[in-house]
């Protein structure tokens, strides 16, 4: 088989082009992603019916989130089960405490932390980091 895949070498770059979310409340996804998280609108979708099916949100680099109103009510995934973890949006380290007065001025608690990433959870429960790996956290002034 690997005598039919093309050399690495020969191969393009790949980028994330987007990434997609199923919800069940478009709106409070909305207002955690676009309000809380401040990631631009950049395009609504709505259904036959003209219901909203979808919203778009600017990762930067030309990448969006897709936000996706669910079509059925379940199963959700549990942390442990397989399949995709969590989104890391990256964050500069000098804005690390910014990050965490702006999640918990959206009532949004701050799960756990590693020395580069701050972990919190959107309104359906998914996991989402704000990271600046490989970058130190600034220390603070005054910090002693």
């Amino acid at each position: 088989m690997s005598e039919m895949l093309p050399s690495l070498s020969s191969l393009l770059s790949l980028s994330v082009h987007h990434l997609a979310v199923v919800v069940r409340d478009l709106e409070r996804a909305e207002a955690f992603y676009a309000g809380v998280l401040g990631l631009p609108v950049v395009r609504r979708w709505t259904d036959e019916a003209g219901a909203p099916r979808s919203v778009w949100l600017g990762l930067g680099g030309g990448a969006f989130l897709a936000v996706e109103r669910a079509a059925a009510a379940g199963p959700t995934r549990s942390d442990e089960a397989p399949g995709w973890h969590c989104v890391a949006l990256g964050i500069a380290p000098s804005e690390r405490e910014a990050w965490r007065h702006r999640l918990a001025a959206g009532g949004v608690a701050v799960e756990r932390e590693s020395a580069y990433t701050m972990y919190a959870r959107d309104p359906e429960g998914n996991l989402v980091a704000l990271s600046h790996y490989p970058h130190p956290q600034v220390p603070q002034v005054g910090a002693g």
